[in-house]
């Protein structure tokens, strides 16, 4: 531990610049009344970081034993992609969903390029539903996690270029 504070957060990768200390936190997802194009907005979000966690997952144990430096970036991105769910349960007020059932390839070339493709358009999405968003709080977040989907993809690249 330093005295430094990290560029990002290490559970979901969004920058520090929505981290608040402790003391001064508060759940602002309690009080959080969802318009019907924000709530449909962040089900949609939903389903998409399910997806990416079950390809994210399939990835890891498809690949560990073939390429392990790739197998361990998809590990990482599976937790990333759980912690964004999280946030997105909690403001749908969700106790628990359904997973998703994703296969990977076994290729890790092909794994970095649908990662890339999964990851370029949850960006697209989470931008997109930011300015349909009328709450604060609902725009802060879809801009969080845009980006931090935007460095996995700066990620999906550096090791698409090591892999070709």
């Amino acid at each position: 531990m330093g005295s430094e504070i990290s560029h990002t957060c290490p559970f979901c990768g969004v920058a520090n610049k929505y981290f608040r200390l402790a003391h001064l936190w508060r759940d602002e997802n309690v009080s959080l009344e969802l318009s019907e194009v924000s709530r449909k907005n962040l089900e949609v979000s939903l389903q998409i970081e399910l997806s990416n966690m079950a390809f994210y997952q399939s990835a890891f144990k498809k690949l560990k034993d073939s390429n392990l430096e790739v197998a361990l970036m998809f590990k990482g991105l599976f937790k990333v992609e759980r912690e964004h769910a999280s946030v997105f349960r909690k403001m749908l007020k969700l106790e628990a969903t359904t997973e998703a059932q994703d296969e990977a390839y076994d290729d890790a070339l092909q794994c970095v390029e649908e990662s890339g493709r999964r990851e370029k358009r949850a960006v697209e999405l989470y931008e997109k539903f930011r300015d349909e968003a009328t709450e604060q709080r609902v725009k802060d977040v879809f801009e969080a996690i845009a980006g931090a989907e935007k460095d996995h993809l700066e990620l999906d690249g550096i090791m698409k270029d090591k892999l070709k």
